[in-house]
């Protein structure tokens, strides 16, 4: 059984252990040490996070089970103006992935947007994450290839993926 619980400002510093996990595992063959480390730092930092917390630029919640804080998740209703919740973030915590998890989470992100009178799903993912397989066993659907320019030179590599709701 999991809960899923919106996060404040208070929570920002869990948000940032389970990033600082998870980032290395998902990304340590995709990304050169240096990018990981200016991503986090751009996405992550306290000022970042705070801005968007408080800006609600994305709704933050909190994945939890039995034990714990297991993982994060980052949406935003409305994208674009749209009928379209935006996934941005969702980790869980290496432990737990491979127990069904990821799928109740998305199936609660599915009801909250819903709710909020969106009528698909978009997420991006770099193109090289194995998640790709996962999301398209949910239903997401490839809709466009995007490069990203994220300053210092960096790119994100991503796919563009949707899922009618």
């Amino acid at each position: 059984m999991i809960t899923i619980t919106e996060a404040s400002i208070e929570n920002i510093a869990i948000i940032q252990e389970i990033a600082n996990i998870t980032w290395p595992i998902t990304y340590g063959e995709i990304l050169t040490a240096a990018q990981l480390e200016y991503m986090l730092d751009l996405i992550y930092s306290d000022e970042a996070l705070t801005k968007q917390i408080q800006n609600k630029e994305q709704l933050f919640y909190l994945i939890s089970d039995a034990d714990g804080i297991i993982g994060f998740i980052g949406i935003e209703h409305n994208y674009k103006n749209e009928a379209v919740t935006k996934i941005h973030k969702i980790y869980l915590l290496p432990e737990t992935q491979g127990k069904g998890f990821g799928k109740i989470v998305f199936d609660e992100i599915e009801k909250m947007a819903l709710e909020n009178h969106s009528k698909e799903l978009l997420l991006n993912v770099n193109r090289f994450n194995t998640a790709l397989n996962f999301y398209k066993k949910l239903g997401f659907e490839i809709k466009e290839t995007v490069d990203i320019e994220i300053g210092n030179g960096y790119l994100m590599e991503d796919y563009v993926m949707g899922k009618r709701i």
